[in-house]
């Protein structure tokens, strides 16, 4: 599960920085089941194995809060440009 949540956090902060609006809601939804997976590679984990879980949580949460703010701020953007119009 480790594993799963590290591909997934990475993911998740890629799909943030390259694709700010786009798919900013599909990345959160990476990072979000990549924290989840991350927390119960962690509990599952053998004694002294929880470093990849640990890696993975961090980029999952990382990667959830960057596409969320990104996504948040490229509507707000569009908000303006719209009440310009």
């Amino acid at each position: 599960m480790g594993v799963a949540a590290l591909v997934l956090g990475i993911i998740a902060i890629i799909i943030g920085i390259f694709s700010a609006g786009s798919l900013g809601w599909a990345g959160a939804l990476m990072g979000i089941i990549g924290i989840i997976l991350g927390a119960l590679g962690k509990k599952n984990a053998p004694e002294g194995q929880t470093g990849l879980a640990t890696a993975g949580l961090v980029c999952s949460i990382i990667g959830t809060i960057l596409c969320l703010l990104l996504y948040i701020a490229c509507i707000a953007c569009v908000g303006g440009l719209a009440a310009l119009a």
